[in-house]
Order: C-alpha cells, then sequence, then structure tokens
C-alpha cells in the first residue's frame, strides 16, 4: 500500500481542488464521478450539501483532493450563512477551483453573483465547467460555453456530463494539470476522510429527502447517535439515528401514514449503508422536533453546524 511521502520523483502532482457553484448545478455528482464511487449525496433538490466532503481521486501521475461544497447563495438563516462562510474559506484553501455552471439553464443573477466572487480570487486558477451537458443538444452546449465565458477569464472552459461520463477524465486531467508537484497526501485507495458515521447520516438525509415538499428539505437534519457492531456477531452493524426538523407538522410528514414514510426511508437508506460499510445493517431511524435549529446557535453546534 502506498502511503503519504513515498511518491517523490517524476513530476508527481498532489492537492486540493473545489467545485464552487450555485445550488444544484451538479457538484456531487461531478465529484462521485471523479473519485469512482459515491462519497457525497445527490438529490434533486437545491442545497442538498452541507459540508465540505472530500473526495479521493488517484492517478499514476497524480492524486487530486475534491472537496465539494455546498451552493453559494444568499443565506436566509444562520445556518445558510454558516454554509456561505464555509465555502469562501475553502476558496483559500484549495490549489484550482472549479466553477460549474449547468448547460441546461440560462446564465442567471446567482451565476453571475460567483462569476464575481471569483474575480476577487487573484492567485488561485479557475476552471469553468459546463455541466449537465446531457440534458441539452450539442448546439445549447455551444451557447452555454460562450455564455460562460463572458462571465470572466478563465484557465480553461470544459464541458461535460457526470451522467454520461462525457469528458470527465478530462475535467480531472485540467485540474491536475494546477496542482503543485508533492507527494500523496492520503493513503492510496482511501476515497473519502469523512468519518463512516457522517457518510452515513448523510445517506440517511439523502434518502429522506426524496419525495418531500418544497419546504422540508432545507428543515431536515440527521445526527448517527450509535453505529457499533452487534455483540457476538461481526457480520451486522446497529445503527441509531435521529432525523431532526423544525416544525411537529414536519414530523408527520416524514413519518407519513402509520409510519409508512419513515420505513421507506429506512429501507432506501439501509441499501446505501449496507453498500457503503459491505456488511448488514439494522437501522433504527427516530424523528424529533428541534424548533428553528436553522436560526439557533446552540442547536446548530448540537447537529454539527459550528461556527
Amino acid at each position: 500500500m502506498t502511503t503519504p511521502g513515498e511518491k517523490t520523483a517524476g513530476g508527481y502532482r498532489s492537492g486540493f481542488a473545489c467545485f464552487l457553484g450555485r445550488p444544484n448545478v451538479g457538484k456531487s455528482t461531478l465529484m462521485n464521478a471523479l473519485v469512482g464511487t459515491k462519497v457525497a449525496i445527490t438529490s434533486s433538490r437545491p442545497q442538498t450539501t452541507r459540508r465540505a466532503i472530500r473526495g479521493i481521486v488517484h492517478r499514476p501521475d497524480a492524486q487530486l483532493v475534491v472537496v465539494d461544497t455546498p451552493g453559494l447563495h444568499k443565506p436566509r438563516t444562520l445556518l445558510g450563512e454558516r454554509l456561505d462562510s464555509l465555502v469562501r474559506s475553502t476558496l483559500t484553501e484549495v490549489d484550482v477551483i472549479g466553477f460549474c455552471v449547468p448547460a441546461d439553464q440560462p446564465i442567471g443573477p446567482g451565476d453571475r453573483f460567483i462569476a464575481r466572487e471569483l474575480a476577487n480570487v487573484k492567485k488561485t486558477p479557475v476552471l469553468a465547467i459546463v455541466t449537465k451537458t446531457d440534458l441539452v443538444p450539442p448546439e445549447r452546449v455551444a451557447e452555454q460555453l460562450a455564455a460562460v465565458s463572458g462571465l470572466g477569464d478563465y484557465a480553461d472552459i470544459v464541458p461535460c456530463s457526470a451522467r454520461s461520463g462525457f469528458q470527465v477524465e478530462l475535467v480531472g486531467d485540467l485540474l491536475i494539470r494546477h496542482l503543485p508537484e508533492g507527494p500523496p497526501l492520503y493513503p492510496e485507495g482511501d476515497l473519502t476522510d469523512e468519518p463512516e458515521q457522517i457518510l452515513v447520516a448523510e445517506l440517511i438525509r439523502e434518502a429522506a429527502l426524496e419525495g418531500v415538499r418544497d419546504e422540508l428539505p432545507h428543515s431536515i437534519a440527521v445526527v448517527v447517535d450509535e453505529m457499533a457492531p452487534r455483540e457476538g456477531r461481526d457480520d451486522l452493524i446497529d445503527v441509531y439515528a435521529h432525523l431532526f426538523v423544525e416544525r411537529p407538522s414536519q414530523k408527520g410528514i416524514i413519518i407519513g401514514t402509520k409510519g409508512a414514510r419513515l420505513r421507506d426511508v429506512g429501507t432506501r437508506a439501509r441499501t446505501q449503508i449496507e453498500a457503503l460499510l459491505g456488511t448488514k445493517v439494522f437501522l433504527d431511524l427516530r424523528v424529533s422536533v428541534a424548533k428553528d435549529w436553522q436560526r439557533d446557535p446552540k442547536q446548530l453546534r448540537r447537529l454539527g453546524f459550528y461556527d
């Protein structure tokens, strides 16, 4: 097994890149495609990503650590302010930035806002990435590439589709081109540095996001209370987790009629968790109300969103 520091010759490159864009432009899906496995949850709901998730891409000549950030947006809550602060701090810590703009939507105020933010990042190269090209015809992709080029001065502009795999490898190549020479930062085989309990909580939240009403996604938080092998068994892990919402009415929506929706969430989440952990899982889900947690500093800390 390769350990950090072993590869030091032959122009080996290693470093950090981050994906930046407004919510729901395909940043997490693209990171998963680059890594080759699921390390960040994805959803059709905006603002799915709430943490700076790191995915590790291993190449024979390079190691690229991709930081998937929450979508940059105008915050309406204390949680939103902290997520925007997380994004801005990440920009100062990476070697290259990938600015993601979807091919299937016209350039909007959110894209222009981010482009202005990036114009103030003087020393870090920015790669403009037109995502979701599988959703539009080639002429629309060409139009979007031209529109994106008018937003700023970028080191490269590249179209891709994480869903179809179109030019995903090229995106990786272009990002790696801007990394400094240096040894690997993580052991070979590591795909993320996220703790398993955080990944499990995210998979539960992803399952809970499917099919809920528009106002609910931002109100759902998940905490894994306990995760450990069952005593006397090496083939089963017990996971006890809490889903937190902000109001009693939301609790009813998550649970569903006679608990049907919560059981469905548990079934879908357990399948993903078992794939992640490589073993059978017993999953116990509870739903609690944490009133207005997105605006409460104390509750934000309890749910893992620190200053």
